[in-house]
């Protein structure tokens, strides 16, 4: 079941709700105008949460708390700057400054807060990945969420009153006048008339104080209430190259988390900001260039890979992804000679040789495609192979004649991936060459069943309508495989020239023929056929 919607038709607490009691394990990955954050299940329960370009808050609240001081925690973010893919929450109980119980507490805090922090969003769009699970390394807690929507509802009815008194973290305020030593305060309240200065915005509040956003404001909006404070003003911009670099980080965070969700014109977005801020970024085109090949724009994503190159020099994961949008556009020969040069950067990379093999294949050099294909085999491990590698080493081994060994290895990639389209497609080959028409069919008509927009299953659905004399199915299918893909091949444009020829139209028949020709010039038999239409003619 998706789930997926608007913020202005179902609240992220809905969301939860329906979340923990389908007991239901993945990501909900949220966005409101240019922010983005996550929610990780676990059978229901919460397990981690993140808002993109959301300070990291554990630091922050572990002083706060007075669990660790600034001394300690400058030390773990020095260590941390050594050792970037470690997280600060481990660094400190490495260090013996936390225990790992700590940390893990404090580690819930700092979900609950960016959750409290996305109970704010009012407006943009949700949508629930089944099965995604948080990175490796992260430090995970396991909360019952209706915990929090009890605390979140609270805050979030706080929050209306006090939006409209401060409505933007660039207002600065200042004393209106030195309170009476008998007024009593609250710890956050004092901590903030510490910091208040006329020059301070509430950003700078926040960070300087250590505490949330929600506090802060809380803590703010009484002091406001009490007249004790008044507004003098907002922050003035950051100086403008500090403040176009700090732009260009939470563009490219922004689309990274945008890409990694499935949100592709969101994430073209982002990375197209990146490249207009700063034209020579080299990770800019590289990500739109990932964009148009899962969009199936080759000719963009090869002009976003060159770019790449241009910009951040000859890469193997680049050169890599050139070849493979090139391969696309049937430009054989120059993906050839990019993905020798990938392979020569990446040498055990086999998800490269992989590509390598089928540029080798189109090319028709079916001994290099097997030689390769192997290599990347043997560097995966025999135990395991990937469908798209079971595909292309079955259909190098067919094209030399040597169906055991293809059918061997469709049958241990069917295993793998029992609905894989394309290697359905390749049994129905192995089965349609041994005779078995009918077994071929019934596999073909299941793979487009689970696979409809593939134009090759109907093409070879029709190639056996064809074979079996049921002309009308043959160019039903024909004609389906045409229009999802009207490059596909000659031969299909000259069985649909033959199958006009047989209904007596034979202008239509000259169309198709002549796109055969087109599409390969040395295609005799359709050459034949147009000059006897001309002699009839």
């Amino acid at each position: 079941m998706a789930i997926k919607g608007s913020l202005l038709e179902a609240s992220l607490p809905d969301v939860m709700q329906l979340l923990f009691l389908g007991r239901r394990t993945g990501r909900l990955a949220m966005t409101d105008r240019q922010s983005h954050g996550s929610v990780f299940f676990d059978e229901g329960l919460v397990v981690h949460a993140t808002i993109v370009n959301r300070r990291d808050r554990l630091g922050d609240i572990l002083v706060r708390t007075g669990r660790v001081t600034p001394d300690q925690l400058d030390t773990a973010m020095r260590f941390q700057a050594n050792v970037p893919n470690l997280r600060l929450g481990e660094i400190l109980v490495s260090l013996g400054m936390l225990s790992r119980s700590e940390m893990e507490r404090h580690v819930r805090i700092q979900v609950e807060e960016a959750i409290f922090a996305l109970f704010t969003w009012q407006s943009g769009s949700f949508s629930f990945e089944a099965g995604v699970r948080p990175e490796e390394d992260e430090v995970l807690c396991r909360i019952n969420p209706e915990s929090v929507l009890l605390e979140g509802a609270r805050r979030v009815d706080e929050w209306t009153l006090i939006e409209k008194k401060i409505p933007s973290f660039d207002l600065i305020f200042d004393l209106e006048h030195q309170p009476d030593a008998d007024l009593e305060f609250s710890e956050t309240q004092r901590l903030l008339l510490d910091h208040l200065d006329g020059h301070r915005d509430v950003r700078s509040l926040i960070e300087e104080s250590s505490l949330s956003d929600f506090d802060t404001c809380k803590a703010l909006f009484g002091l406001l209430t009490a007249g004790i404070i008044r507004r003098v003003g907002t922050s003035t911009p950051a100086p403008q190259v500090r403040h176009q670099e700090t732009q260009i980080e939470e563009h490219r965070n922004l689309g990274v988390a945008f890409y990694r969700t499935g949100m592709l014109d969101e994430a073209m977005r982002e990375f197209r900001r990146v490249a207009d801020l700063r034209p020579s970024e080299g990770s800019a085109p590289f990500f739109l260039g990932l964009i148009a090949l899962r969009q199936e724009r080759w000719k963009d994503a090869a002009e976003a890979f060159r770019m790449t190159l241009d910009r951040a020099g000859p890469r193997a994961s680049a050169l890599h992804n050139l070849g493979l949008a090139l391969e696309y556009l049937g430009e054989y020969d120059e993906a050839e000679q990019v993905m020798a040069e990938a392979v020569a950067r990446g040498r055990d990379e086999p998800r490269i040789l992989v590509t390598w093999g089928i540029v080798a294949l189109a090319r028709r050099d079916f001994v290099a495609a097997e030689a390769r294909l192997n290599r990347a085999r043997v560097l995966y491990g025999e135990a395991s192979i990937s469908p798209v590698l079971a595909w292309a080493l079955g259909r190098a081994y067919v094209m030399q004649g040597d169906v055991e060994r293809a059918r061997e290895l469709v049958d241990l990639g069917l295993k793998a991936v029992p609905g894989h389209s394309a290697l359905r497609t390749l049994r129905a080959v192995l089965l349609e060459a041994s005779g078995d028409l009918k077994g071929a069919e019934e596999e073909l008509t299941e793979a487009i069943a689970e696979a409809p927009g593939v134009p090759q299953i109907a093409k070879n659905l029709g190639d056996i309508c064809y074979r079996t004399g049921r002309y009308e199915e043959a160019e039903e299918w024909y004609q389906r495989a045409a229009k999802a893909s009207p490059e596909l091949g000659d031969d299909l444009y000259f069985k649909l020239g033959n199958l006009a020829l047989k209904r007596d139209d034979p202008e239509v028949a000259r169309d198709r023929w002549e796109k055969t020709v087109a599409l390969n010039p040395d295609h005799q038999l359709a050459r034949a056929n147009l000059e006897s239409l001309g002699e009839l003619g």
